[in-house]
């Protein structure tokens, strides 16, 4: 059954609707960093709920300097297109390292670093009060110099919503050494 389907059905949220919830939370998968291209195509796993709330989307809007009064004006916003505030899209999909690091653990890399996205959409907003959490898969799994490029694939549910808040795919490289600037990216 689709997730959309099922909630126009069953009208229930995503929190009661078994056929998208795991009835137990994933626990913490621990993967050497010579085991990643090995996973290539499979799934990773689902995060746990986690309540998006005004004062972190405030944090976000001083940090980016997006003030924009759908983030931060909660008495405007209940005029405005959602009824309501909203999370910054790039705020949503900053939350995909934690969601991620609660899901996986590498062994044997001694620098991890975001090296990206490939495709990042926005398709629906995440009203502040709402909980999100990460669906997310390993896309390719590629070596590079002194590492491996893994593409996660990533899309962050809205409970209650059929719509997705993010769906991207996104790149992190595991190094087994930390490498000079001469290995591409910034070298940190």
């Amino acid at each position: 059954m689709s997730r959309e389907k099922g909630f126009i059905e069953t009208g229930k949220n995503a929190e009661e609707r078994s056929d998208i919830v795991p009835e137990t939370p994933i626990a913490l998968q621990t993967v050497d960093i010579g085991e990643l291209k090995g996973l290539a195509g499979s799934p990773l796993g689902v995060s746990s709920w986690r309540e998006v709330t005004q004062d972190e989307v405030n944090g976000f809007a001083r940090s980016t300097g997006d003030d924009q009064w759908i983030h931060v004006d909660p008495e405007r916003a209940k005029r405005g297109p959602f009824g309501t505030t909203v999370a910054h899209g790039f705020m949503t999909l900053a939350m995909f390292t934690g969601m991620l690091y609660e899901l996986l653990e590498v062994t044997g890399a001694a620098l991890i670093l975001n090296y990206g996205t490939n495709r990042v959409r926005f398709p629906a907003p995440v009203p502040t009060g709402s909980k999100v959490r990460g669906h997310i898969d390993y896309g390719m799994v590629d070596d590079v110099p002194g590492g491996v490029q893994v593409e996660f694939r990533v899309t962050v549910e809205i409970d209650g919503n059929p719509k997705p808040a993010c769906a991207a795919e996104i790149l992190f490289r595991y190094y087994r050494e930390v490498p000079g600037a001469a290995a591409g990216g910034s070298g940190a």
